[in-house]
């Protein structure tokens, strides 16, 4: 399981990175250029003193040209009109039984929301519409018991919505929604986001709450597959808070339908948004489909990176220095461990045909990334390619890293007589001193 975790959160009210740092964002606009995201506002976030801050960063979205279908939540006004109305509230985020009271505090409480965010948008030189883009249909009866006003999305009119992103204009969607009759019903945001990032085929589906991120069995998580959540919702739901599984159903289901990623993060965070998206790391937690990391052979277009990578490596004496040539020259040695598409690892498989054995050499895992199974992944793909080239031994020569060798790949410590005479006369000029570790292929075999 590829599942990470946070060892903090920021809790001073302000994002680890500068939202305002270009070299940071400006990395990512061929990346994201052109791309959907999907952005859905808790009400509580719409609320909060800094959501015009959330709208800032959402225009920055808009001139570096990626796509926003903002979605809104009123979860947080419909239960502060309820409490001056005296309405009692039992659901106020359309996935319990709707009556017409609150339908109507839905209703008021939708039309203030939207023309909050139609206001602030214009103030900031963004084009926004208010469409009626999304088709209801009553939830009907469930377990005997009559859901009354709520209804489900039963249409998203995809065009509609392409039309306005395509003339720059950002869709404002609300949690209220008409059925084929005209009559107006309470829809979870949640799931509308979600509806809408399937029918868009958007790239990002971003939950922004007034949570930290996904804490499941009160560890908050940096990132998780898609399957792992799965597993954790069938077997053990409780271990997610009653608050955010709505988030998660709606996440797995657009991940399901071929979303990529969905994100849950604090939205009241100054910079949050920008955090998530334009710093690797992030701040919230990302849900991923299993393609969102992966170990691949190098390509021409890692060379710079891969270069840096094993320079700053190389400056701590962690790996043995290579030329930029060096690395060209053998490049398809090389392999790479890449998480969303962010190049977190490097390592090389070097082959000794002469003596049917070959070297893992190079290996280096990012600073952040250390000690999260990243190195030993990286060991079990150059075992299995090894031995499927049919290579008898693998071995690595390391200064540093030597126990992980041996206590966690389980290499043997070899002489240098081991070493084929080539790589002898390399380490011997070297002046490294490294130590010589072995592991024969054939007893041992391949991890799965």
């Amino acid at each position: 399981m590829s599942t990470e975790t946070r060892t903090s959160s920021s809790t001073d009210g302000e994002s680890p990175i500068k939202p305002t740092d270009l070299r940071g964002i400006l990395k990512y606009v061929p990346m994201f250029r052109g791309q959907t995201f999907i952005i859905s506002v808790d009400g509580s976030v719409v609320a909060h003193e800094g959501f015009r801050n959330l709208l800032m960063d959402l225009a920055v979205f808009r001139s570096l040209n990626i796509r926003v279908v903002l979605v809104h939540g009123v979860g947080q006004q419909i239960r502060s009109l309820g409490e001056k109305r005296g309405v009692p509230i039992l659901d106020a985020y359309g996935s319990g039984p709707t009556n017409e009271e609150v339908l109507q505090l839905a209703i008021e409480s939708s039309g203030d929301v939207s023309t909050r965010i139609l206001s602030q948008f214009t103030e900031l030189g963004v084009s926004c519409a208010i469409p009626n883009a999304i088709r209801a249909t009553e939830r009907g009866i469930i377990r005997g018991e009559d859901f009354l006003f709520t209804g489900k999305v039963e249409k998203v009119d995809a065009p509609v919505l392409e039309d306005l992103l395509s003339a720059g204009i950002t869709p404002l969607v609300s949690p209220v929604a008409a059925n084929r009759s005209g009559q107006i019903l309470r829809v979870n945001s949640d799931a509308i986001a979600a509806e809408i990032a399937a029918e868009l085929k958007a790239s990002k589906l971003i939950f922004l709450t007034s949570h930290p991120g996904l804490p499941v069995n009160g560890q908050s998580l940096l990132n998780v597959p898609a399957e792992d959540l799965r597993r954790t919702m069938a077997d053990n739901p409780s271990a997610i808070p009653a608050e955010l599984l709505s988030k998660v159903e709606s996440s797995l289901s657009a991940l399901a339908k071929g979303t990529p990623r969905a994100h849950i993060l604090d939205g009241r965070i100054f910079g949050a948004l920008l955090t998530e998206v334009f710093d690797k790391v992030g701040l919230g937690t990302m849900i991923h489909s299993n393609e969102y990391d992966q170990i691949r052979p190098a390509r021409p277009s890692d060379l710079h990176s891969l270069y840096n990578l094993i320079r700053n490596a190389a400056s701590s004496d962690a790996v043995r220095e290579r030329s930029f040539e060096s690395i060209q020259e053998s490049l398809s040695d090389f392999f790479l461990y890449e998480i969303d598409g962010s190049l977190v690892a490097c390592a090389a498989l070097i082959p000794y045909p002469k003596e049917n054995v070959a070297e893992v050499g190079s290996v280096f895992v990012q600073p952040f990334y250390q000690g999260r199974g990243v190195g030993l992944k990286m060991i079990h793909y150059a075992e299995r390619e090894a031995f499927a080239k049919g290579f008898d031994k693998l071995f690595a020569l390391s200064t540093q890293t030597f126990s992980f060798f041996r206590e966690v790949c389980h290499f043997s410590e070899a002489t240098l007589e081991d070493l084929p005479q080539a790589r002898q006369e390399i380490l011997l000029h070297s002046g490294r001193r490294s130590k010589i570790l072995m592991k024969d292929l054939k007893s041992s075999g391949t991890p799965s």
